[in-house]
């Protein structure tokens, strides 16, 4: 079997995060952006963290979040890993895993190939890179959107940071995106939903065994 490491982003209630701890994904993703149908406030997010079980790392998905908002969630939330999904720069990635002491997952969008520089610039201060596609201009949600790019851009690309592949991934889709780019670990939110911020569950499980 193959060991793809499968993150599963958006969850909103304790039942979600059960279905995510069994399905045998890695990574349960927490989401603190007001504008998303996903958001969570801190007592919740609490209650979910504290569901989920050992080895399932718990990742609080922020965007350009100033000191205050992450103090808030960090003093509430008990957490592994932070995601930085906004227009956070190097520096500021930087800034964020040295304040907090937590591995920083800095996320990438990626529309054509001129994007792809960027992805070795948050190499020098991330911990790990999560490619995504490049939001459309008109949207005001800077992920989840359930839209992908053309995987061929970063096939069998190395950089010096583990990396995840998202954006428009689906229980039918993640087997070929994971043979086109060897992405070994993979991120999915309205992929696994049967309405915005709504998990369903079955597509979850499917989700991570398509990906194995």
């Amino acid at each position: 079997m193959a060991d793809i490491r499968v993150k599963i982003c958006g969850l909103r209630t304790v039942a979600d995060v059960t279905a995510v701890a069994a399905a045998g994904a890695a990574y349960a993703g927490f989401v603190f952006f007001p504008k998303s149908p996903r958001h969570l406030d801190l007592a919740t997010a609490r209650d979910l963290a504290l569901a989920a079980p050992p080895g399932l790392a718990k990742v609080a998905l922020t965007v350009n979040a100033d000191d205050a908002a992450l103090d808030a969630i960090i003093e509430a939330v008990p957490l592994d890993m932070l995601q930085l999904h906004g227009a956070e720069s190097p520096d500021r990635v930087a800034e964020v895993r040295a304040r907090y002491g937590l591995p920083v997952m800095k996320a990438v969008g990626v529309a054509d190939e001129g994007d792809l520089a960027a992805i070795f610039d948050y190499s020098a201060t991330a911990d790990q890179l999560l490619i995504d596609a490049k939001p459309p201009k008109n949207t005001a949600l800077p992920g989840g959107n359930g839209l992908s790019f053309d995987w061929r851009l970063v096939a069998q690309r190395r950089w010096l940071r583990p990396w995840m592949l998202a954006g428009g991934l689906t229980p039918e889709n993640v087997a070929e995106a994971i043979r086109l780019t060897n992405a070994r670990q993979v991120d999915v939110s309205s992929g696994v939903e049967s309405a915005p911020g709504v998990k369903d569950h079955a597509r979850i499980a499917a989700f991570a065994k398509a990906a194995q």
